[in-house]
């Protein structure tokens, strides 16, 4: 239960549950058994731990693969193998003679670093079963590190008078440098990544356990883009920029920084170039300072324009590495210049090498269970295909793409772990056939997902979620630049999630985002807890975001703190917003009728997506009868939505659209009237008996449900998370 706070420097945290609260009338340790048991059900009954009759294989850095793989008895006798491959082949072995073991296969790893210099592959044929899975696994309390990179053990002082001249006068003395292909690397890749071009090929540099930053100016925030020239105009109902890939900037705020960036090597700008939705990184073709324009590349293209007013950044420029944590990167020579944040020699420090560390196809019945995955370029663990297979409390960070994903299959899932510091966003989650209807039942259960999209800042959610039939449910979202959940699909199941402080880089986003269908229906957002979410600068955002006509989710059960447009309906229909607790939102429901005006061209792409589903036959003919008559039915009208026995306490109750509210069913709201929390100043929304909201039939939300949960497969133990302070919007 994450409801109780306590404040540390002065900031509200959320506090874990203690098993103090009743749950099915339960209490403290008993309950949480209950729970836990429950958890497991709920995730297919996934087998974590294999049973004493199996078998175990030993794997540790001092290991020998001629060795016999098992646990020394006494001293003299060589026991572990030294690498995953030895011990997947003695598996297969093991299937060759007949069968595995009766309670399966553990892998177990000593303490120590698993340097990658390839992914780690698995296939059908490395499946376990049901009565015989297959386990990798740290070994209980050690420390197992799975890492996709190289270790820079060597800097010299920079004493080169040429790069001298270049660094900022304060970085003399404390920047060291590292020869790489002195460690025998020679492909760097670029540094990429926003709404056009991928990221998680570039090499970074991780010290400490944390990722560094290559240097930038500015260090923090943004600079604005002071005008943009008068080529290749471009005008969206009335917004106005060019498409030309030409940017002036403001003298005053730059200074003479642009006559040392006109000699920079590889210059890159970071920018939120048209729209607040829609970054890129752009490589720098050349500075004029006299004419105060900076001239971009046009590949990667980016594709909406540039205009005045919108936000960037510089970055990998050597003369701007100028505070410790910065570094840069001579690509063409191979060398790594540095300013630690503390003693080089006393923290390890690495680059990013491997693309990623574990992939497994079509395989079945297998547990990645307590290591940490780091310093891939882009998606450490990949699960393709198969069933039944599990990601469990394992730490997942510093990584240039995703953490985790998973593509296909049935019960295949991430549970109880902590990813972070992502270059893009925390799980791909996919599988089940929409055309049928057909669920996959792939998960994302009991994870903290937090200050992901260190890379790319825009649409690289905690949990990209696709298909028929998955779920996110009870995680912890929070601090990040924009989407905390994307979905796009059927009957998927979002429940008991924490989210909070996301979307602070952007402003026409949402924390949960779907978009364009009428035909992703009998979708669940429920049990809930949204706050401290409220755009870039404040200026504004979403909480549940259905856009651009997205029709018929069920949003009802969840509690709305402190959110801009809470539940924002944009020109949809069939969409339920029931039972929910809306505070301090501005407004709590937001309906529109854009499809009766700037958004009618849609019509063609939506008409497309409708045709693109057998809507017309079973099982979509009794599950979805709506869709038999939309298309005759005023289509683009925001028909159908029901807004009813919601509770809306301070902010703003509505924003409908008055075209739209001709067709909205309001029903038993309780607005602005005390519905009787049982302690609002500590965010316990929970109403004590008597409340009025129960006379027009609202009913309990499980609060105390809601969030990460203890458990053996938790990563961690308690969990908590700062709240990010909510920025006062510029003029």
């Amino acid at each position: 239960m994450t409801f109780k706070q306590k404040s540390v420097g002065g900031v509200p945290r959320c506090a874990p549950c203690d098993g103090s609260a009743p749950v099915n009338g339960v209490r403290g340790k008993g309950r949480g058994r209950v729970r836990l048991v429950l958890m497991a059900l709920l995730a297919g009954a996934v087998t974590l731990t294999h049973a004493r009759s199996g078998q175990t294989l030993y794997v540790a850095p001092s290991g020998q693969d001629d060795w016999s793989g098992q646990r020394p008895k006494k001293r003299g006798v060589k026991g572990p193998f030294k690498t995953l491959e030895r011990a997947r082949d003695e598996i297969r072995k093991l299937k060759a003679a007949g069968a595995l073991p009766r309670g399966g296969v553990t892998v177990e790893l000593q303490a120590g670093v698993y340097e990658f210099g390839a992914p780690f592959t698995l296939t059908e044929a490395d499946s376990g079963t049901a009565d015989a899975p297959v386990t990798y696994r740290a070994k209980p309390g050690a420390e197992v590190r799975f890492v996709g990179g190289k270790v820079v053990s060597r800097w010299d002082p920079v004493n080169d008078p040429q790069i001298l001249r270049v660094l900022a006068p304060e970085a003399a003395g404390h920047v060291v440098r590292a020869d790489l292909r002195a460690l025998g690397l020679t492909e760097f890749g670029q540094p990429t990544g926003g709404w056009v071009s991928p990221s998680g090929n570039n090499t970074e540099l991780f010290f400490a356990d944390k990722p560094m930053r290559l240097a930038r100016w500015p260090n923090d925030g943004f600079v604005r883009v002071a005008g943009v020239t008068d080529e290749k105009p471009v005008d969206v109902r009335g917004t106005k920029g060019s498409k030309a890939a030409k940017i002036f900037y403001d003298e005053k705020a730059l200074g003479d920084r642009p006559r040392r960036w006109a000699q920079e090597k590889a210059l890159w700008l970071h920018g939120w170039w048209f729209w607040d939705w829609a970054e890129e990184r752009q490589p720098v073709a050349g500075v004029d300072p006299d004419k105060r324009l900076i001239t971009l590349k046009e590949t990667p293209a980016h594709p909406f324009g540039y205009r005045k007013g919108q936000w960037w950044y510089a970055f990998n420029a050597l003369c701007e590495l100028d505070q410790p944590g910065e570094y840069y990167l001579d690509r063409e020579a191979g060398l790594l210049y540095f300013w630690p944040p503390s003693p080089v020699g006393e923290s390890l420090a690495s680059v990013s090498v491997t693309s990623s560390l574990v992939e497994m196809k079509n395989t079945s019945h297998v547990t990645w269970r307590g290591m940490i995955f780091e310093t891939a370029r882009n998606i450490p663990i990949t699960l393709s295909g198969g069933t039944r297979n599990t990601v469990a409390g394992c730490v997942i960070r510093n990584c240039g793409g995703y953490a985790v994903s998973v593509a296909g299959g049935t019960t295949n899932g991430v549970i109880g772990c902590d990813i972070y510091e992502t270059g893009n966003g925390g799980v791909l989650l996919e599988g089940g056939d929409r055309k049928t209807l057909t669920p996959a039942g792939n998960y994302v259960e009991n994870c903290h997902i937090h200050h992901y999209s260190r890379w790319s800042r825009i649409l690289k959610p905690a949990v990209n979620m696709n298909g028929c039939g998955n779920r996110i449910v009870h995680n912890l979202i929070d601090n990040a630049p924009h989407k905390a959940i994307l979905f796009g699909g059927n009957d998927h199941v979002i429940e008991f999630n924490e989210i909070h402080s996301v979307v602070y880089e952007a402003n026409d986003a949402g924390a949960i985002y779907g978009g364009y269908n009428w035909t992703m229906r009998g979708n669940e957002i429920r049990y809930n807890y949204f706050h401290h979410i409220q755009g870039f600068e404040g200026r504004g955002c979403m909480g549940v975001y259905l856009d651009d006509m997205f029709s018929s989710a069920n949003i009802h059960h969840n509690v709305f703190y402190k959110v801009a447009r809470a539940a924002f309906i944009g020109g949809g229909r069939d969409t339920v917003v029931s039972n929910n607790i809306f505070v301090a939102c501005t407004p709590a429901v937001h309906v529109d009728a854009r499809g009766l005006g700037w958004a009618s061209g849609a019509y063609d792409r939506l008409v497309q997506g409708l045709k693109a589903m057998p809507y017309e036959t079973e099982p979509w003919r009794s599950r979805h009868p709506q869709l038999l008559t939309l298309l005759a039915d005023e289509p683009m009208t925001p028909k159908g939505n029901v807004i009813a026995r919601n509770i809306c306490v301070g902010g703003k109750w509505d924003a409908v659209e008055a075209k739209a509210r001709l067709h909205v069913t309001f029903t038993d709201n309780l607005l602005d009237k005390d519905p009787l929390f049982a302690d609002a100043e500590r965010q316990n929304f929970q109403l004590k008996r008597g409340s009025p909201a129960y006379t027009l039939g609202f009913t309990p939300i499980p609060i105390e449900k809601i969030g990460v949960y203890k458990s053996d497969l938790r990563a961690s133990w308690p969990v908590t998370s700062e709240i990010r302070p909510i920025a006062t919007p510029q003029p």
